[in-house]
């Protein structure tokens, strides 16, 4: 049987870092957890006509039970909730998420997963299991790495000191777009493996930063440097009240001379104060960005990791 939502939230809770534990009370975060698992976990585990839409767009064909999600004892102390997704919506990248569970992950659940994940989607030949952990990267021996999340209060990124001429001023069009995209390009040519863990977000979604008052211009005396954006969306698996960082690129020009460290600070500088985190999403591979985020003053309070399949 499925657990209820509040059921749900409460194995969630207590698999979340100590540090974000204490930056949001129990209750409310309680709250936003079952909010999350009622409206994506257990929607996607009882909706049938989601399930045959799904099947439809992705997979025609295949049967609907096949789509669902599915809440299974994978070993006599843990049950998971497995889920059968697809990297962008791109059919050709099928892989299994299995974050919501019963307690916290180890090592010696991975084949058990793994198997489950093969029991229940196999017809779709899924690349891998995703899974998600507060413990440290490469905590799971035979797990790849992907993913990390790296958060603070925003009180605490404030106070930093930014170099002179450094400067965020809200965007008021995205007529530096195919500037980004070339910046994108650099990175990616001079590390063939960016493209794996980072890309420019779609003009749509930074137009709706744009519109929100979210979406800022980075300038170096006067010259345009880049992008920075946030969401508010709280993050998958966290549920905190947190602005997310969407987009944040420097131009080739300005890269290498340590201003990514300080993007972090000016964001918080420039955001509104309704949501007191700050947290941004940095593959565990990526170690300048996740340099300028730990310099900045952010921590690391989990991630995902990848059981090939």
């Amino acid at each position: 049987m499925i657990p209820d939502p509040w059921e749900l939230a409460a194995y969630t809770l207590e698999r979340q870092h100590p540090l974000t534990r204490k930056w949001v009370d129990d209750e409310t975060r309680l709250g936003l957890l079952a909010e999350l698992h009622a409206g994506v976990d257990i929607l996607l585990a009882t909706d049938r006509s989601i399930a045959e839409s799904r099947v439809e767009r992705m997979a025609p064909g295949t049967p609907v039970e096949a789509m669902l999600n599915h809440w299974v004892a994978v070993a006599d102390d843990l049950s998971a909730m497995l889920s059968m997704r697809f990297e962008g919506l791109d059919v050709t990248k099928p892989f299994v998420d299995a974050t919501p569970m019963s307690r916290s992950l180890e090592t010696r659940d991975l084949p058990a997963l793994a198997a489950a994940a093969q029991d229940l989607y196999g017809i779709h030949h899924p690349r891998y299991v995703r899974l998600w952990s507060s413990e440290p990267v490469d905590a799971f021996p035979g797990a790849l790495r992907d993913r990390r999340q790296y958060a603070a209060l925003i009180k605490d990124l404030q106070p930093r000191n930014v170099p002179p001429g450094l400067v965020l001023t809200p965007a008021e069009s995205l007529d530096h777009y195919d500037e980004a995209q070339r910046a994108y390009d650099a990175v990616d040519q001079a590390h063939p493996e960016h493209p794996a863990q980072a890309h420019l977000q779609s003009k749509e979604s930074l137009q709706e930063s744009l519109e929100a008052g979210r979406l800022f211009d980075v300038t170096v005396d006067g010259t345009w440097a880049g992008y920075v954006g946030a969401l508010t969306d709280s993050e998958e698996v966290l549920a905190l009240p947190a602005y997310v960082v969407e987009e944040l690129i420097l131009t080739p020009a300005f890269r290498g001379k340590g201003l990514g460290t300080h993007l972090s600070t000016l964001m918080a500088q420039s955001l509104p104060t309704t949501h007191p985190i700050l947290i941004g999403t940095i593959h565990a591979n990526n170690t300048g960005a996740i340099t300028a985020a730990t310099t900045a003053g952010r921590q690391n309070i989990g991630g995902w990791l990848l059981q090939p399949l």
